[in-house]
């Protein structure tokens, strides 16, 4: 059986420890190709049981020595310094050759530890900026699903949470067991590491009383071929300044700011119509489905159908 320690640290998040001691603490032996599953134990700093998790066995942060892989949750509050204790026992276990994971925010644990120094990591793109500038160290990815390192391992928000754990048994125990347990929690049974995360990108500058007038009539002309020129001469700028305007107030440039929020349209007529694929390229001003389906597979790292399928609001 594979030992498995989850993590449970002063501000670890319900959500992201219930994923894990669903998938690892409840015994599926018969989904297993060898009929084994994994020995799932929660760590606490002092091998308390966890109120949580009653059902569970619990340890001390020591026993990370004696275990084969390390899963730590997400943190609720990001500027609560992590148990000293936790720290070296990450780091101690890392040293060993210890396969560590992180859920969401909890790759702000692994970074405090030193794990993912020199490392790609990801977390919940909410807080990516805030992980790269705490931990000029870690080359942190915003726009993915979770990262696989081998030894170490992070993902991204929420149900990327889960990804990353079937992306686990996947590589222990093969797909089909994977996409069995998938099959149980009714969930997609495979969604690729690189896949972007879905984030909506800003809706409005900071200064309403500068460029939203602009945007707004760009917003309401998608299905049009505007340019940054168009956008320049509705602003009265020239197109320097509105380059450096934009960047001032939305941190992207005009021509990525267009792109944007033209694969935007495309995400929302997806999710709320039943346009094919060639009227959604058309509204949005892509042009062709061709065209559509490269630009958004760029973006998002899946297909406009795939998107639907997953996304689609009934």
């Amino acid at each position: 059986m594979l030992r498995i320690a989850l993590v449970l640290h002063g501000s670890a998040m319900l959500y992201e420890i219930a994923i894990a001691s669903e998938v690892f603490g409840v015994d599926r032996s018969e989904l297993s190709p060898t009929g084994t599953w994994y020995d799932l134990v929660v760590c606490t700093a002092d091998g308390t049981p966890h109120p949580w998790l009653p059902h569970l066995p619990t340890a001390s942060y020591a026993e990370i020595a004696h275990v084969d892989s390390v899963v730590v949750p997400s943190s609720e509050d990001l500027d609560d310094n992590p148990d000293p204790r936790l720290l070296d026992a990450l780091r101690a276990a890392h040293d060993r050759g210890t396969r560590i994971a992180s859920l969401c925010t909890g790759a702000f644990v692994l970074a405090a530890a030193g794990v993912l120094d020199g490392r790609v990591a990801t977390t919940h793109w909410m807080h990516a900026d805030d992980l790269a500038r705490r931990y000029p160290h870690v080359d942190v990815r915003p726009d993915v699903l979770y990262v696989d390192e081998g030894d170490v391992l992070t993902s991204a928000g929420k149900t990327a949470a889960l990804d990353l754990c079937l992306h686990l048994v996947r590589r222990d125990l093969g797909a089909a067991a994977a996409n069995a347990i998938a099959r149980r929690l009714v969930v997609p049974a495979h969604r690729t590491g690189g896949q972007a995360q879905f984030i909506t990108p800003p809706a409005a500058p900071r200064n309403p009383d500068g460029l939203a007038p602009t945007l707004e009539w760009a917003r309401a002309r998608l299905d049009q071929p505007l340019t940054v020129r168009d956008l320049a001469g509705h602003a009265n700028l020239s197109t320097r300044q509105l380059a450096r305007r934009m960047r001032a107030e939305l941190r992207v440039g005009p021509l990525d700011w267009l792109h944007h929020q033209r694969i935007a349209r495309a995400q929302e007529l997806l999710e709320r119509t039943d346009a094919s694929i060639d009227q959604v390229a058309t509204s949005c001003g892509l042009g062709t489905s061709t065209t559509l389906r490269r630009q958004f597979h760029r973006v998002l790292g899946v297909t406009p159908t795939a998107y639907r399928a997953t996304f689609r609001l009934e």
